[in-house]
């Protein structure tokens, strides 16, 4: 079977959306099928490509037995509202054109969505190329625009982006969600029928998440010598809500054991910098992005993960992608995200939740798990036996896999 997969975003980049189109493209493309992925150039989530790319329109490359064609894309940095649609429309209309004429016939075509004009992309080329139309959902646009405030009221924008969604939701032949709580939302916000949707969880290569020592490079190369380390690594935005965690760490202030470090970039990274430079926060340290070779690393060397989001509804349903990674690096999660995410953790007895933007309880769960260093270890124990168990990705590769070929051969 011929794939094509739609995503803006792709390795060098970083990211649970690259993550997930490049690991599920690896293991469909070790089981034997073509894969061809339609992305753009690097650029995210720092707006800034790299010199070889910029003023390229399209070029072709193989990664790991995948057919990856680059697309152009206005590249704008994960900040602001205008240039981002600029940067996501330029992405739509290019793919659409160079996917048009550069990508022989597929089988069937995926387009994930956010962002959402990506999935009118994979729309329009299903469309012209008569094949079947998965919609991948990672999260519900414009519902979550609102929830993190990027835009602050339903204006014609969101109103647009709403039809846009109505009409991909009901036009596709199958909606592949990443939990529960977005079938449940696509549901009830557009009526659409459940059984018309399946569930493909994010996950981890269990072969790249690998158990390993705590005193690592990275310890030695950052100094965080024998510190217990808070660690958040993703990215900086305005929905993951790590004020908090400055504030957690402003109450370790005068305690020399215990360190905080972000890992990433975002949007409100220079914010976060500059209100740690006030609050003279001499625990807490910012690590710019790494490569996708070093995050195991970074996780092997925390004692403790940090996963976070802002107070909203909305946040509920989400299971962000980092608390595979935590778990399957045998390291305990702090979560301060209330719902689904909340109960995996306290099913897999993997962590310690807290209440959303609540600095003092997570101040009191990095204490208690400090104290601990036996419950600390079995939790992490804990929380590997469960991904494995769960969300290796590829099980669930093959599931999504059975997914394709039910929608082929019933169109």
């Amino acid at each position: 079977m011929h794939i094509l997969y739609v995503s803006q975003y792709f390795p060098p980049e970083m990211g649970a959306p690259s993550a997930r189109v490049y690991d599920l493209a690896k293991q469909w493309v070790r089981q034997g099928h073509r894969v061809t992925v339609l992305t753009a150039f690097p650029h995210h989530p720092v707006g800034v490509k790299r010199p070889e790319d910029r003023g390229v329109i399209t070029r072709r490359e193989t990664v790991d037995g995948i057919d990856v064609v680059r697309s152009y894309v206005f590249a704008a940095p994960n900040r602001g509202t205008v240039k981002r649609m600029i940067s996501y429309a330029s992405f739509m209309i290019s793919a659409a054109v160079i996917g048009l004429f550069r990508v022989r016939k597929p089988d069937v075509v995926i387009a994930t969505s956010p962002q959402l004009l990506c999935g009118a992309a994979g729309y329009a080329l299903a469309r012209l190329k008569r094949r079947p139309f998965i919609f991948e959902v990672r999260d519900l646009w414009p519902e979550s625009m609102l929830a993190t405030e990027v835009v602050k009221s339903e204006n014609f924008v969101v109103r647009g982006l709403k039809r846009l969604s109505r009409h991909l939701y009901r036009h596709c032949d199958r909606i592949v969600t990443v939990g529960e709580g977005y079938a449940r939302g696509i549901h009830e916000l557009y009526d659409i029928p459940r059984d018309r949707m399946s569930i493909v969880p994010n996950g981890i290569d269990t072969d790249l998440f690998v158990p390993s020592a705590r005193d690592n490079d990275i310890r030695a190369e950052y100094g965080w010598g024998d510190r217990f380390v808070s660690l958040y690594l993703g990215t900086h935005g305005m929905a993951h809500a790590l004020e908090t965690v400055l504030e957690t760490a402003r109450s370790f202030r005068d305690d020399p054991t215990k360190l905080f470090v972000l890992v990433g970039e975002g949007a409100e990274k220079d914010k976060l910098k500059a209100l740690a430079a006030e609050w003279r926060l001499d625990n807490v340290q910012f690590i710019d992005q790494q490569p996708r070779d070093r995050v195991a690393r970074f996780y092997a060397a925390c004692d403790v993960g940090i996963v976070c989001l802002r107070k909203s509804p909305r946040f509920e349903e989400v299971l962000p992608s980092k608390i595979f990674e935590y778990l399957g690096m045998e390291r305990p999660i702090i979560l301060s995200v209330q719902g689904e995410a909340a109960k995996l953790i306290q099913e897999a007895d993997a962590g310690v939740c807290v209440p959303p933007e609540d600095a003092r309880a997570m101040a009191q769960a990095v204490d208690e798990l400090a104290r601990r260093p036996d419950r600390l270890a079995q939790m992490g124990r804990n929380g590997r036996e469960y991904v494995r168990e769960h969300f290796d990705r590829r099980n669930l590769a093959k599931k999504y896999l059975d997914i394709l070929e039910t929608v082929r051969k019933t169109r």
